[in-house]
């Protein structure tokens, strides 16, 4: 805070040289955009409070800070947004004729600026009902996809309403200040030195906000409501925009590398601290031994969009929106207690496919760089399978072809089902029902030409706008419980599907979310945003059961895996639930810059600086620091450190070469015969 009051200060007195002559007009585009920021910062806060039931924003020790601190974000923008002005009040010739330049020049930018303030006031509310915060990097991502996101907008919300809303408020905006800018471009008898003068203090306010302003002035709660209240959208747009990519071990707490080798190697129980048990670089790599006869089944795993844990009767939801899925748990693997990574779907791809916990920033499949990693699909295909990513959508968007096709699976989109074929679609994709269709005639095909697959699915349908084919479930389209009760079906309908091929019965399905609906909560890493149901369903070789064990999304591999009882070479951060997690119970989970490391009730929060903290599980309250923390504390730094250096150093990588030669010697191979037995 003291950084903070030393900046204020000087800025104070500067500010009241712009009330003189033409500067004039700063002072009062300067105020329209402090009553908008301020204006925003409490309809937000309402917002929250009304849609969200929070109001613990408007506790008398949070309200003034947030507005305080809102206040100097916003005043650090509008130096820069000023800059124009200034030039104009700076340059134009102190005449009438230059007056009449002047406020012409003036009202255009005014026009401009309050336009786009009020958009970004109107953006951020739609942001925050989606994400529960201010501009992030997904803002920053979404503008690579304008045409999806644009046509998500336009399906959700009556786009003609608010921007004819956006329109109005701009021009009654604009007649107010008027008058006050015609005054401000009359001559003033201001002299060119001092208009320099008053240019040059303008100038140095800008830079001293670019200098002094820091994303970290705001984090003074542990309400992470309060702390986005704080902040300003353009900033954080900005600030998103420049820090994307984040160095873990510039930013964040570390351990010397030997220390944080032993402790994970300690945590997989591998026989010692020293060397890895194989040749590559990587303190985790471990051969992998299965515990019976290999079964070379075949594997479709469903990652569903959005599906929180909570929306399932099985979890205690009593809507009836998962009909299929919860008759289904009744005959699968449960597990109960799993966890995603992050909030995003490229996230819950990285933690299936790379069993690797969610270093800070971007999703690898979005990192430049990412092919040729040691991945699920991998081990499928050294063991004769084809690995397929079948996707909805255009799987351009978040580079979700370059990632998948770049590590070798077969990469299967919209693009190859023909549109007759199509009941419905949006602007993500097809509905999922017809995703299934092309699905099955892919495996369908595979099965014919004697392979093995491993096929992953990425389902879109629940996702604004919520939409779907008419006639197929009792809820109408446009609502969050619609789309979830229409996914649910159309998974139904596939395995029915499915159940009628001559390879179900020698099937493995996997069926999870790659993340929760919401990520919204009241501390910056709310667990019951991240709690995502699994379930492994093969009704031939797998007796039902319910698994309690606190476990990660980036578990699932190396469990699913383990059912089949693979011998691998293992350079997975994940570990097999059924067999390591029964001893070592953890969760790995993020919210772009804070990454967390759950364990016996306790959340242990790494965020930029080096800063940490201890958070009870359940309340959400701080805790103390103490020895038994201090080893959690290790254990998620070892984590997160040592994923970061795998990335970094190419301890992921693995050779092209053997794995396009794996790819091409993908021979037929016997059907699989399963039994009933079960698979341990």
């Amino acid at each position: 805070m003291g950084r903070l009051t030393k900046w204020v200060g000087p800025v104070r007195g500067r500010l009241r040289i712009l009330l003189a002559g033409r500067f004039r007009v700063c002072a009062l585009v300067l105020l329209v955009l402090l009553l908008l920021g301020t204006g925003t910062r409490v309809g937000l806060a309402l917002f929250n409070g009304f849609a969200f039931d929070d109001w613990a924003a408007f506790s008398p020790l949070r309200l003034p800070l947030w507005l305080a601190l809102g206040f100097v974000y916003d005043l650090g923008v509008a130096s820069f947004v000023l800059l124009p002005f200034a030039l104009v009040a700076w340059l134009a010739p102190d005449s009438r004729r230059g007056g009449q330049v002047a406020t012409a020049l003036n009202v255009v930018l005014a026009a401009a600026v309050f336009g786009l303030a009020l958009f970004v006031a109107l953006a951020e509310f739609v942001f925050w009902n989606e994400f529960g915060t201010r501009f992030n990097f997904i803002a920053v991502d979404y503008l690579l996809y304008t045409s999806e996101v644009i046509g998500n907008i336009r399906e959700s919300y009556p786009v003609p309403l608010l921007l004819g809303a956006l329109g109005a408020a701009t021009v009654l905006l604009l007649l107010a200040v008027l008058r006050p800018l015609r005054r401000a471009g009359a001559p003033a008898g201001m002299s060119f030195a001092g208009g320099s003068t008053r240019m040059a203090l303008l100038a140095l306010l800008s830079l001293q906000a670019y200098i002094g302003l820091d994303a970290r002035y705001k984090d003074f709660s542990p309400h992470a409501p309060s702390v986005q209240l704080a902040g300003n959208g353009w900033f954080e747009f900005l600030h998103a925009f420049w820090h994307n990519e984040i160095d873990y071990p510039q930013f964040y707490r570390t351990l010397p590398p030997a220390q944080a080798d032993a402790v994970l190697r300690r945590e997989f129980g591998l026989a010692d601290a020293g060397a890895p048990q194989t040749v590559v670089p990587l303190a985790i790599a471990r051969h992998v031994q299965g515990r019976d006869a290999q079964k070379r089944l075949n594997v479709v795993l469903i990652s569903v969009e959005s599906l929180s844990a909570d929306f399932l009767g099985s979890f205690g939801n009593g809507r009836n929106l998962t009909p299929r899925l919860d008759a289904l748990a009744r005959e699968s693997l449960l597990f109960t207690r799993l966890y995603a990574t992050g909030t995003r779907t490229v996230r819950g791809l990285e933690a299936i496919s790379l069993s690797l916990p969610p270093t800070p920033g971007h999703s690898v499949v979005k990192r430049p760089n990412n092919d040729n990693l040691y991945t699920l699909g991998e081990v499928f295909a050294e063991k004769g399978y084809e690995p397929l990513y079948i996707y909805g959508g255009y799987s351009y968007f978040d580079n979700m072809k370059t990632f998948f096709a770049g590590n070798g699976y077969t990469v299967v989109d919209r693009a190859a089902l023909p549109r007759e074929d199509v009941h419905y679609e949006n602007i993500w994709g097809v509905a999922d029902e017809d995703l299934f269709t092309l699905a099955l005639r892919q495996l369908d095909a595979r099965h014919r030409a004697g392979r093995p697959f491993f096929a992953h699915i990425m389902t879109t349908s629940n996702h604004r706008p919520f939409s779907y084919p008419a006639g197929r479930i009792d809820l109408p389209a446009g609502s969050r419980e619609g789309a979830v009760k229409y996914t649910d079906w159309a998974i139904g309908n596939f395995i029915d599907r499915a159940r009628e091929t001559p390879w179900f019965d020698d099937t493995v399905f996997v069926i999870l979310a790659d993340h929760c609906a919401s990520s919204r909560g009241r501390t910056e890493l709310p667990i019951d945003r991240f709690h995502i149901p699994l379930l492994i369903y093969a009704p031939r070789h797998l007796a039902p059961a319910r698994i309690e064990q606190l476990a990660s999304q980036i578990d699932v591999g190396p469990t699913l895996l383990g059912l089949l009882n693979f011998d691998y070479t293992s350079r997975f951060f994940g570990q097999d639930i059924l067999a390591e997690g029964q001893r070592h119970q953890r969760a790995l989970l993020a919210n772009y810059q804070t990454v967390g490391y759950l364990q016996d009730g306790v959340l242990v929060e790494l965020r930029p600086k080096g800063r940490v903290r201890f958070v009870d599980a359940a309340s959400g309250a701080e805790l103390p620091a103490t020895a038994e923390h201090e080893r959690l504390l290790a254990q998620a730094i070892a984590y997160y450190q040592s994923a970061s250096d795998a990335l970094r150093s190419g301890a992921l990588r693995v050779d092209a070469a053997r794995r396009r030669d794996a790819a091409a010697q993908a021979r037929p191979a016997e059907r699989p015969q399963g039994r009933r037995d079960g698979f341990s």
